[in-house]
């Protein structure tokens, strides 16, 4: 794991950027939609001195991907030649990218440019990338996140079984938002008839509610012993979330759609939330993720990941108020050495960088053709 620090700088040669559609085990389905595959752009960071980095970024429509694979030959052109300083970078894209609006695509392809970078310091320094930021590498406990979508209530009993055994979990996460509450409280009935009471339970609602459904839907499941409602109306629905916060006893959880720190700014000065978590896609990588946990941090919030765990692992061991890591495994396809989580838990890869290497011919299976 150990290594030599290196002095010398490195400079950005190429970038090259590949798009896959993978097979997920477990459909997706929630009120954002229904999923079968999920595609992947790969980031492969060349530079002089022989080092790459590597990142992946998951932007859940296929048909947005060419628009982000542009955006990203758009920057690689920008950094040619530059040193690999990705806090230097950060700023310089986001400047570059201001007359367009730094959300969305300008974000997702700044954050994706940006992990690379991390990943190829960490490796010339031969550490890990959790050491490289003053961390250390230990396991951290995790919910499993691959499946309970809203999907036929009967089934769910049994997948709740298979997502306990997957890796000793003692926490998993549930898809509600159904149009009408029976339907709500049958699939909670439904998970705790298959792995009992014990187990800690999120729900995510995917934004599926109005307002007001919102504040009636939550007093009726605040007495069901949930961990968490996530996101029960839109992601930007500030002052609605500052009502909601204000109403229920169950803690809300937000931020997968935060794009860079100072949403999660706003939303924490409002009063708006009780746990916060972050989606590297489109927080900034790992510059807007470090810049967005000390946030958290000063405001006393726990802060958890939102997919990404290979990056995510590492970025827990220095969070100050490190919260749960999400599991999901939808990468695992076309990854050379895929996480495995023990006992309900997640190590982040002590080798140099992050950990993410490809299966070149698992890539060229699920590869896009232009």
């Amino acid at each position: 794991m150990g290594g030599t620090l290196s002095t010398s700088a490195l400079t950005l040669k190429r970038l090259n950027v590949r798009a896959v559609v993978v097979p997920l085990r477990r459909p997706v389905i929630a009120g954002i939609g229904r999923f079968d595959q999920w595609p992947l752009v790969l980031v492969d960071l060349e530079t002089d001195g022989g080092v790459v980095g590597h990142s992946y970024i998951a932007p859940y429509r296929t048909a947005a991907v060419p628009s982000i694979v542009a955006e990203l030959a758009d920057l690689a052109n920008t950094l040619h030649g530059r040193s690999v300083a990705p806090f230097d970078a950060y700023e310089r894209d986001l400047t570059a990218l201001n007359v367009v609006g730094v959300t969305g695509v300008s974000m997702i392809a700044t954050a994706a440019i940006d992990m690379a970078a991390w990943d190829a310091l960490a490796k010339q320094a031969g550490l890990s990338l959790a050491v490289l930021l003053g961390g250390s590498i230990g396991p951290h406990r995790a919910y499993n996140s691959n499946g309970l979508w809203r999907h036929e209530v009967s089934t769910l009993a049994k997948e709740a079984t298979d997502l306990l055994q997957e890796g000793g979990f003692s926490a998993m996460k549930l898809r509600l938002g159904n149009i009408h509450l029976k339907d709500d409280l049958a699939a909670i009935a439904a998970v705790r008839e298959g792995v009992g009471s014990d187990i800690d339970l999120m729900v995510d609602f995917n934004q599926a509610l109005g307002l007001g459904d919102a504040i009636r839907r939550c007093h009726e499941l605040d007495e069901q012993g949930l961990y968490w409602f996530e996101e029960p109306i839109a992601y930007d629905n500030l002052r609605g979330y500052v009502q909601l916060a204000q109403q229920v006893r169950t803690p809300l959880q937000m931020g997968e759609n935060y794009y860079g720190p100072r949403d999660l700014f706003t939303f924490l000065s409002a009063g708006a939330m009780h746990y916060a978590m972050a989606d590297l896609m489109r927080i900034g990588g790992v510059t807007g993720w470090l810049r967005a946990a000390h946030i958290a941090s000063a405001a006393g919030i726990q802060f958890s990941n939102h997919l990404y765990p290979e990056f995510s692992a590492h970025l827990m061991r220095v969070t100050p108020t490190a919260h749960w890591l999400e599991w999901v495994d939808w990468a695992t396809p076309i990854l050379a050495e895929p996480m495995q989580p023990v006992d309900g838990q997640l190590t982040p890869s002590a080798s140099p960088g992050a950990g993410v290497s490809w299966n070149e011919t698992a890539v060229a299976k699920y590869l896009v053709r232009p």
